[in-house]
Order: structure tokens, then C-alpha cells, then sequence
């Protein structure tokens, strides 16, 4: 397990977001003047990380992920060699999915691969109720260690998928370019995929409170596959299971809601719920903010590929993006999604201190 470094204390997992008032992420979530503007990235601990990759050569991704004192030590090691203003537990979103039976395996070159995927009424009728404080254990045992480990005014974020873009992972097998199996179920198994829906549903809000309750101060839940969907498709297929999952989440942590390809249904995605809402590169942060309305925190939204550019342009970038704020509370500064393997590690660490730099209030 890491160790911690000289004046970082250990945490108890008991303490709950209130200990961490002062700490400019959880300041930013709730709309309050922070001394700058805090900063994490979505996959900060990845594959752009030496150190992360000297992991990564000994072990599989799911072995990893199950693995809870290798996962509190990856997350911790991104904060300490970024500098970031949260931790984020490392895990994937699918894995409430193993535990439905659906044959997850992560073959390399392809990404995720569901191998028994749900494509009819009687597939979904055959999903089994989980426990996810029994089948998730991993999960919240990382979060309990990455808790005691990080320093104790680091914010720890806990995560899951959107029930959307879970289903659309089991309809579709895997990634997709198009959604065709996924739409088309939606279009023509109304029954089944409300049920689907709502399964989902459940599993997500109860995974992301159990992760309150094991010691993250903030959960974010990702809509990864959200941005393929019309806003009409959204209103009558989405929003009321995702209004119903955001409902479901304990109130004790702040809640950003993230979608990508999202420009037109960021409106909606707020009606549904959420503290922040997570803006991709795709509008600028100004005009985004003003759909979201400013009695919603935002994070967000640098193009990850910025960090392939030389240094002169990510500082002009993130600056841009800052100005755009305007120095209203409430702003997380993150990536429009997460950071690329292939990125410059430099460039990553350039990136967070720039941040704290030009978001000095």
C-alpha cells in the first residue's frame, strides 16, 4: 500500500463531506467562493502514468479492479504526483454489471466485451436482484483505504455509470458507433426496457450510496453514451429513471451529474438532477452555463486532446475557459472527458498547475 507522505493524516472513513467544508472542491460544488478554482481529471490515474503502467504490467484491468488496496493505491498516487483537488476511487463503471451475469471481459484492443447481452423481455426478466454492498465489496473496501490514506483536505469522489449508459452496454454488447440495438430496443420493448431501466436504476443509486457511506465525499454519476440521444428520445426514455436514480442518492455528498456529446441536453440533463453538471468540449463553458442555469455548480471543459499541444497552448486554453467562468462560484475545472492514454505525462501536471495558477480569486 502507498505510504503516506510525511504531514498527510490518515482519515477516518466516519467523517462525512461536512469535514472537508474548506476544501475548494467541495466549495465549488455547492456554488461557495473558493481561493481558487479547484481542479481533478476525469482518469487521472491512467495509462499516460509511468507509474500507473508499472502497475497495469502485472496485473489484468479487472484483476486490478477487484483488487482494493491496488485500487486505493493508484488513486492515491494520482493525487500526490498531480497535485489534484480530488481523488477519484479508481474502478470502472461496468462492474455492477458482473454481478448480473453478463459476461464482462475487458479483451485488449476492443475495450469491454458483455458477452450474455440483454436483448428481449425474457433476457431482462432473467436478471438477478443484487446486493451491491455483498457484490461490490471491492469497490467500497477501496474507497475505505484510498479514505485513510489520502490527506485529509483531499475531497475522495466515488462514481457510477447512468442507468442509459449501462443498458446501452448490455443491449449493444460492447461500445458502438451508432446505438442501432440499443435504440431499437428502446423503440420496441417499451416494457422491457423501462424494466431494464429501472433495474439499472437502483443498482446505480444504491452503489453510489454505499460509496457515501464507505468515505467518499462526493459521487459522480457518467452518462458516457448519453450525447446519442434527441431531446425528445431523452424526455420520454431517460429522464424520469435518471431523476429517479439522482433522488435515490443520499444528500450527504455533493452530486455531479456528466454526460458526453451533451450541447443539447443540458437543460434536461439539470431537470433530472445533480449539484454540477459535467460539460464536454463541445459548447463553450459560458454558453453551457447559462443553459444549466447559475444555481448549478459546472465542471468542466478542456478537449483532452489540448494536452497532446505544446505547453503555451494549454495555458492559453485553460485560461480561455476560466474567463469564461468569470470568477463565479461554482466552477470545477476538469476535462470535457477523461485524459488520453497516450498524453504527455508532463503536460497532465502542467495542465493542474496552470489551473491553480490563473484561478487564483
Amino acid at each position: 500500500m502507498t505510504e503516506l507522505k510525511p504531514g498527510m493524516p490518515a482519515i477516518s472513513t466516519a467523517q462525512t463531506a461536512d469535514t472537508f467544508a474548506e476544501a475548494p472542491f467541495m466549495q465549488a460544488l455547492r456554488r461557495q467562493q473558493s481561493a481558487y478554482t479547484p481542479v481533478w481529471l476525469m482518469r487521472q490515474a491512467g495509462r499516460f502514468m509511468p507509474e500507473y503502467r508499472e502497475v497495469r504490467a502485472k496485473t489484468g484491468f479487472l484483476e486490478l479492479c477487484h483488487n482494493s488496496e491496488l485500487c486505493a493505491e493508484v488513486t492515491v498516487m494520482a493525487v500526490q504526483l498531480l497535485k489534484v483537488d480530488a481523488a477519484i476511487i479508481f474502478s470502472d463503471i461496468l462492474l455492477p454489471l458482473q454481478s448480473l451475469g453478463c459476461g464482462l471481459e475487458f479483451v485488449k484492443g476492443d475495450g469491454p466485451v458483455i458477452h450474455n447481452p440483454v436483448r428481449s423481455l425474457a433476457d431482462v426478466e432473467k436478471l438477478p436482484q443484487i446486493d451491491c454492498k455483498d457484490s461490490l465489496s471491492y469497490v467500497l473496501d477501496a474507497v475505505k483505504a484510498a479514505r485513510r490514506e489520502l490527506p485529509g483536505d483531499i475531497p475522495l469522489i466515488g462514481f457510477a455509470g447512468a442507468p442509459f449508459t449501462l443498458a446501452s452496454y448490455l443491449i449493444e454488447g460492447g461500445s458502438s458507433r451508432n446505438f442501432e440495438k440499443t435504440k431499437r430496443f428502446m423503440y420496441t420493448e417499451r416494457r422491457a426496457w423501462d424494466m431494464l431501466m429501472q433495474h439499472l436504476s437502483k443498482i446505480v443509486s444504491e452503489h453510489l450510496n454505499n460509496q457515501i457511506e464507505a468515505g467518499a465525499q462526493a459521487v459522480q454519476i457518467f452518462d458516457s453514451w448519453i450525447g446519442c440521444l434527441g431531446q425528445n428520445d431523452y424526455i420520454e426514455y431517460v429522464l424520469p429513471h435518471m431523476a429517479r436514480t439522482i433522488s435515490g442518492v443520499s444528500k450527504k455528498a455533493p452530486l455531479i451529474h456528466f454526460g458526453t456529446g451533451t450541447s443539447a441536453l443540458l437543460e434536461l440533463m439539470k431537470q433530472a438532477g445533480g449539484d454540477a453538471i459535467g460539460v464536454d468540449w463541445r459548447i463553450e463553458l459560458k454558453a453551457a452555463w447559462q443553459k444549466i442555469g447559475h444555481d448549478r455548480a459546472v465542471q468542466g471543459n478542456l478537449d483532452p486532446v489540448i494536452l497532446f499541444a505544446g505547453k503555451d497552448e494549454i495555458r492559453r486554453r485553460a485560461e480561455q475557459i476560466l474567463k469564461q467562468a468569470e470568477g463565479r462560484p461554482g466552477h470545477v475545472f476538469n476535462l470535457g472527458h477523461g485524459v488520453l492514454p497516450e498524453t504527455p505525462y508532463e503536460n497532465v501536471k502542467y495542465l493542474v498547475e496552470v489551473v491553480h495558477e490563473l484561478g487564483r480569486k
